[in-house]
C-alpha cells in the first residue's frame, strides 16, 4: 500500500495530522502548525491552507534527530546540548516532506508559493510543543511520528490542510 492511494489531511484547528487510504483513516499523529495561523502569504509564517502534495521526500536513511540545514544532513545529531548551543535555532530534524501547492493564485505561484516558501512536514527538537501552533510555517512532528509517516509516503502523495 505504500503510497498508493494513500493521502494526508492535516487539522490546523485540531493539530493532528492523519493519514488515510480511501475511506479508511490508517493513522493519525500530533502536530504543531504555525504560532500565526493559516495563511499562504510569503514571509508570513503562517501555514498554508489548501490542496498540496509531497514533492520530495528528504532524509531517507538518516539516522533519528539528524539535522538538516537547506535541506541536507549536516552530519550533526540534535542532543539538548547542542540545541543550547545555538539557541532559537529552527531545528529541522530526522525527515523532511517538501510539500508544494496545487492551486495556482492561492497556494502555488506568485506570493503565495508553498514550495518557495519551503513548507515542509518535518521532524523537531521542541517535541514537548507537539499539539500546540508554534512553528514558523512548517508543520512539525515528532521524530518517531515523521520517521513513520515518512515510510509511508512517497512522492506525490496528495496533503490537504485544513484549518
Amino acid at each position: 500500500m505504500e503510497g498508493r492511494g494513500l493521502r494526508i489531511e492535516v487539522f490546523i484547528g485540531r493539530q493532528v495530522l492523519e493519514l488515510w487510504h480511501g475511506e479508511q483513516r490508517l493513522s493519525a499523529w500530533p502536530v504543531s502548525t504555525a504560532r500565526n495561523g493559516p495563511g499562504e502569504r510569503q514571509g508570513s509564517g503562517c501555514t498554508p491552507r489548501g490542496r498540496h502534495h509531497v514533492r520530495l521526500r528528504i532524509g531517507e536513511g538518516c539516522p533519528r534527530h539528524a539535522v538538516f540545514v537547506g535541506r541536507r544532513p549536516t552530519g550533526e545529531i540534535w542532543t539538548p546540548e547542542l540545541g543550547e548551543r545555538h539557541p532559537g535555532r529552527d531545528w529541522i530534524l530526522t525527515r523532511i516532506l517538501w510539500l508544494s501547492g496545487d492551486e495556482p493564485g492561492f497556494n502555488r505561484g506568485g506570493e503565495c508559493d508553498t514550495l518557495r516558501r519551503y513548507i515542509y512536514i518535518h521532524g523537531t527538537a521542541e517535541e514537548e510543543a507537539i499539539g500546540r501552533p508554534v512553528s514558523h510555517g512548517c508543520i512539525r512532528m515528532k521524530n518517531k511520528d515523521i520517521e513513520e509517516l515518512f515510510d509511508l509516503v512517497s512522492n506525490g502523495t496528495p496533503v490537504h490542510v485544513k484549518e
